[in-house]
């Protein structure tokens, strides 16, 4: 017995020595690769002082740098693969410099602008990687003359939003209803916002943009041509370079709009109220917007099918729309409210009852677990599909569904126009929307798998051949690639889901502007030939 013990500790002697030498030669290692990355980054940057805006992991800061934009606490845990090096370019040298510096040293490099990103590729690798924090590259000009702003994609769509309130109180932007989503990032993979049914995606109202290539060159759109172009207005901008900014075409907006909030239960008639909005929601006025979110109230048994609206025009005529339209709700002039455009900004973001500045502040976002999942519809759920809708929900308890009516001006634009396809004969989008707090694997494994048995759930009602998917609700459950070494074949999985029959052309976008495969991640767009950079494992 003495023996066993005595070698019971010898082990546990020899293991600790092990594992302080494992971690003294990560230090040396990440110390050694900081070290080089600074050389090379100071001889590009000769008149800059670059090491201010470069972190590695013993740097004090580099905690509180790499966790500020993490939005998903899914990917903010001691197992989550960290960036062997941050760096928050203050001007476009540094982006550059960056590019070649990650290239030259084999480092794959993750681009962030908001961290908003479902699956955290902005922010997480597996191999070796390089976080780009674009967070500081910020600037917003408004020409309201021009009826245009430029912004870069560091900049949040709060920010975007309270500076065009600023210049003019009617003009607005087709973007998001969440204020700290990252301007880079929603334009970049599509976009779309309560303007969508009258002016389009986001990504329809892009009239020029700034990109850095793998060579570290800078293009605008007449440099970079329009097959770039179009690929990084909705094909992920990741896979193609860094994109530095965009310039928007604005839109015009009522002094005031109208928007209303109504929640009915299935004791209430639901069921044939959601039953009739598939059949209206795309065709009534394109000057209304009728967003439908399903949750489940299981202390209750029953679903809270709540309807929220914004119209362009006051609350008459958005009474007459609805009772000619959607008389099924019910709608009456005390359930509409009107205001401001920016104040309805505020109604769909839940802060009406803060001032406008609220935009501006990054930290309101309150990070949980999270999971999306994303289908589309395009022909109505039967009734009793619909009932059994109900069932299942009750049965997994915490999935939620949020459905956006297409129909409108997105019907009128080709599915070729931009790499998003999911255009004229869609009736609505589907979020699966799961959130929660408990920490661990297990809740984990359990939230995820309930949003995998809903969406397995719904494969008889949605878009077939393929089952498309929305690519800034990123879901790796539909496929991914390799690190550094997707290929087409891989690539095709879940391109042709995001991107239907856009994405060959996306791939020979890719071949043509990174035929070494700098820019890559688990879903990057891969390139047709066989030249691959070998990442840093």
């Amino acid at each position: 017995m003495n023996a066993i013990k005595r070698s019971y500790r010898l082990c546990s002697l020899l293991l600790i020595q092990i594992l302080l030498l494992f971690g003294f030669y990560t230090h040396v290692i990440s110390g050694s690769v900081y070290d080089t990355f600074l050389e090379c980054m100071s001889n590009r940057n000769s008149s800059d002082h670059v090491s201010s805006v470069i972190y590695n992991p013993n740097n004090s800061s580099y905690i509180s740098t790499l966790q500020a934009y993490i939005r998903n606490k899914r990917f903010n845990t001691s197992s989550t693969p960290k960036p062997v090096i941050i760096v928050t370019p203050l001007h476009e040298t540094h982006v550059q410099s960056t590019i070649v510096c990650s290239k030259n040293m084999g480092m794959n490099l993750r681009i962030r602008s908001g961290g908003h990103d479902f699956e955290g590729l902005s922010y997480v690798s597996n191999v070796t990687f390089v976080l780009l924090d674009m967070s500081n590259l910020r600037s917003i000009s408004v020409d309201i003359e021009e009826e245009t702003a430029t912004v870069q994609v560091g900049a949040t769509i709060g920010e975007l939003y309270y500076n065009i309130w600023k210049k003019s109180k009617v003009h607005a932007f087709p973007a998001g209803v969440c204020p700290t989503v990252g301007v880079g990032g929603h334009i970049s993979g599509g976009g779309y916002g309560v303007l969508m049914r009258k002016y389009g995606l986001t990504v329809d109202n892009i009239i020029d943009a700034t990109i850095v290539d793998v060579n570290g060159s800078v293009f605008n759109r007449t440099l970079m041509g329009e097959d770039l172009f179009w690929a990084i207005r909705g094909g992920g901008g990741a896979s193609f370079g860094v994109v530095l900014s965009f310039k928007l075409q604005l839109v015009r907006v009522p002094e005031n709009v109208t928007v209303f909030r109504v929640s009915k239960t299935l004791e209430e008639n639901a069921t044939d109220i959601v039953n009739r909005w598939q059949y209206v929601a795309d065709k009534i006025d394109k000057d209304l917007f009728v967003r439908l979110n399903l949750k489940p109230d299981n202390t209750k048994n029953t679903i809270h099918a709540s309807f929220t609206a914004f119209f362009l025009g006051n609350p008459e005529r958005l009474v007459s729309v609805m009772t000619t339209g959607f008389p099924e709700l019910g709608i009456q002039k005390n359930d509409c409210k009107s205001m401001s455009w920016i104040e309805s900004e505020l109604f769909w973001s839940s802060n009406v009852k803060n001032p406008v500045e609220i935009l501006l502040e990054r930290s309101r976002f309150s990070a949980k677990f999270a999971k999306r999942k994303s289908d589309y519809l395009q022909t109505p759920i039967p009734r009793d599909g619909i009932e059994s809708l109900w069932r299942k929900m009750l049965e997994l308890r915490v999935v939620e569904l949020v459905l956006n009516p297409y129909g409108g001006r997105m019907s009128e634009i080709g599915d070729h126009e931009t790499p998003f396809p999911h255009r004229a004969g869609n009736i609505f989008k589907i979020e699966y929307s799961v959130n929660w707090d408990e920490e661990g694997a297990v809740a984990k494994g359990y939230y995820l798998n309930q949003t995998r048995v809903l969406y397995e759930f719904m494969t008889p009602f949605v878009s077939k051949n393929p089952r498309g998917a929305y690519l800034n609700y990123r879901d790796l459950d539909i496929g991914t690639g390799v690190v550094g070494n997707n290929s087409y074949t891989d690539g095709k999985v879940y391109g042709e889901k995001y991107f239907k029959g856009n994405f060959d052309r996306l791939v020979k976008v890719k071949t043509m502007v990174d035929g070494d495969n700098f820019f890559t991640n688990e879903q990057s767009i891969p390139c047709l030939t066989s030249r691959r950079m070998k990442m840093v494992k």
